[in-house]
């Protein structure tokens, strides 16, 4: 019915699904298969509790134009996770090909109260409580449970028609209903006619579109704007790392410590893909903004703790892949980052090599001096404890998993950029 409908191909017209061919492959059980097909390959997988604001918005709202899309063809959503999304070209786009199924007039929206879990829950304890809470995904992978968003949320939000109805509403009848047998529960449901289901997803939509996050100054949102580099060693530092990529030529590169992607664009604009880690929600809110704005389609900007990466969770730790269970990537940018997490973050050289090494299989690093004034502000107020901080410390450590192919000194600076490919 969603090849027939019409329906998949209004979908892959406003790249609202992924497109799919039949595969030439035998069924393993063939009484229970009917086709099996093959998506067009998405480069890198990521989850809802990497995603920024604005994306986590519009992967919302993407569902929602999915499901409208559906409706008009006689069809519905039985799944509305957000796992079913990823972002691909840039741009959020369906991807559960076998979430479609008929639709009975009368009939609830059974994945409503998903909906609000995966989506409307985190939206709006981002916008109206705090970002940061957007991380309760990565601890309630099947969506966060609405009692507990709507005692998070301020008594402000039941002002809300919208929000009321959606969360708080939602969270009694849940538990109210809990404390029923399933059969007076399902007695209990009233038949939803299409104009009302129709209503109830264009008030989502409408839910969805008026919340907002105010980022406001976060610690490294405006970090380049506050750097200690002049022109000339921007300027400098920026060709040093289009020739080191030139050289290279990598499919896949991680930027880990993008900020707003200034230096991801070096790879992304010569047509590499490029995911944009950075653990500044403001930065990565802001780099998104921009590939939006600018229509790019190699860039993805995620949130990402290096000292605390997304793990491998959900069932048997296999449902959702940790960081470096999705590498490891052809080429890594770690530039003004080491600093951070040797210094800042008490993590050993050798460490940080190692963990270089599992992630990818050429590295573009930056090594920051102690005198850097940049370092100065990570060792201020503390005692000196990091005796093996220094270029020559840095190179051996990194000499053992890293063969040093070329390094270069960033002119106007103390700084230095180094080429490195791991031993095989």
């Amino acid at each position: 019915m969603l090849m027939d409908s019409g329906l998949y191909q209004d979908l892959i017209s406003n790249d609202l699904l992924i497109p799919h061919q039949p595969a030439d492959i035998q069924p393993a059980i063939i009484e229970t298969a009917y086709l099996i097909i093959q998506p067009e390959i998405i480069p890198f997988i990521s989850y809802p509790y990497e995603w920024s604001f604005s994306q986590l918005k519009d992967a919302a709202l993407t569902t929602l134009a999915v499901q409208k899309a559906a409706l008009a063809k006689g069809m519905v959503l039985k799944d509305a996770s957000a796992y079913n999304i990823q972002f691909h070209n840039s741009k959020p786009i369906f991807i559960d090909t076998l979430s479609f199924e008929a639709y009975q007039e009368g009939t609830p929206w059974v994945a409503y109260r998903q909906f609000c879990q995966h989506f409307l829950a985190p939206l709006a304890l981002m916008a109206h409580t705090d970002e940061r809470l957007s991380k309760l995904l990565r601890v309630y992978i099947y969506g966060i449970p609405l009692d507990l968003t709507s005692k998070l949320l301020p008594i402000r939000t039941r002002l809300s028609p919208s929000l009321m109805m959606h969360i708080h509403l939602h969270a009694s009848a849940q538990k109210r209903y809990a404390d029923q047998t399933h059969k007076k529960s399902a007695q209990s449901k009233k038949k939803l006619s299409r104009n009302s289901f129709i209503g109830i997803i264009d008030n989502l939509e409408s839910t969805v579109r008026k919340l907002k996050w105010n980022s406001g100054d976060t610690e490294w949102a405006d970090y380049y704007k506050n750097t200690n580099y002049s022109t000339t060693a921007t300027s400098q530092k920026q060709q040093i790392i289009t020739a080191f990529l030139e050289q290279i030529q990598p499919k896949m590169v991680w930027d880990l410590g993008a900020n707003d992607g200034t230096f991801s664009r070096l790879a992304s604009n010569q047509g590499i893909f490029t995911v944009a880690f950075d653990i500044d929600p403001s930065a990565v809110e802001n780099n998104y903004l921009q590939t939006k704005s600018y229509s790019e389609t190699h860039i993805l900007p995620l949130q990402m703790d290096l000292t605390n990466p997304s793990p491998s969770i959900g069932w048997h730790s296999q449902e959702r892949e940790g960081l470096l269970e999705r590498g490891p990537a052809d080429a890594l940018l770690a530039l003004a980052l080491i600093h951070h997490l040797a210094i800042g973050n008490n993590v050993p050289l050798p460490e940080l090599a190692e963990f270089f090494y599992e992630a990818g299989h050429w590295l573009v690093i930056e090594f920051i001096p102690k005198s850097d004034s940049q370092v100065q502000k990570l060792l201020a107020g503390r005692k000196d404890i990091f005796t093996d901080y220094h270029q020559e410390g840095f190179e051996s450590t990194f000499a053992e998993t890293f063969e040093i192919i070329e390094k270069q000194r960033i002119p106007e600076s103390e700084r230095f950029l180094y080429l490195m490919k791991r031993h095989r």
